[in-house]
């Protein structure tokens, strides 16, 4: 079985040591490095914007995961790919003409995802599947780090997986809320392809250690 992508959530991170934190995940088996915007409107509360983002990918060497909690996210799209995004996420929730979003941010270069909150079905993204680079399934309602994990949102990474399947898309499944180890080889087994950790990392003694761990969980 192929290892998970491991995306480590920077909301997580000590901010007064960001630089250090980076540099820890890029000597890590991190692949993607995963960045919640909020804008305190689509969720009630605000992280960080472009300035930060800017900071991060100066010094990752990794992928940059950039997962829009905002409102109006199309008015923003090439400013995150310039600021170094290299994943572009917006919520289903949050976009009135999501087919044209989609094209806004392959048109930057970047790769194009869709959230879906917990209680979104998966069935809303079939017409737009097989555009999608990526999708984001919340196992948590999102606005918070370090909330508990959602377990019916083990069945919506089933539910995607026959989807893309289904149509042929070549969409990654991401699960972001609650990951760690006690749940990360059921999600895997369900079909996620990316975990999003962010207390499950950077609240541990050895960071680095937990990465290895989470993604070579499912060789084992």
């Amino acid at each position: 079985m192929s290892k998970v992508i491991v995306a480590p959530s920077v909301l997580s991170a000590d901010f007064g040591n960001l630089e250090r934190d980076i540099q820890m995940l890029n000597s890590s088996e991190a692949e993607w490095i995963h960045i919640d915007v909020m804008d305190g409107v689509f969720v009630p509360n605000i992280s960080f914007g472009f300035p930060v983002l800017q900071a991060i990918g100066k010094h990752s060497k990794k992928v940059n995961d950039v997962h829009l909690m905002i409102v109006q996210p199309e008015k923003y799209l090439q400013q995150f790919r310039d600021a170094g995004a290299h994943m572009i996420t917006v919520h289903y929730e949050a976009v009135t003409h999501l087919d044209s979003v989609i094209h806004q941010i392959k048109k930057t270069g970047a790769g194009a995802g869709v959230a879906l909150n917990p209680s979104t079905p998966v069935s809303v993204l079939k017409e737009i599947i097989h555009l999608l680079d990526l999708v984001l399934v919340m196992s948590v309602n999102p606005g918070f780090g370090g909330q508990k994990f959602i377990p019916y949102t083990i069945n919506k990474v089933k539910e995607t997986k026959a989807l893309i399947l289904a149509s042929g898309s070549p969409a990654k499944i991401e699960v972001d809320g609650g990951v760690g180890l006690n749940n990360a080889k059921e999600l895997m087994d369900a079909g996620a392809d990316v975990l999003v950790a962010g207390n499950a990392v950077f609240k541990t003694e050895n960071p680095v250690e937990t990465i290895r761990q989470i993604r070579n969980i499912g060789t084992k």
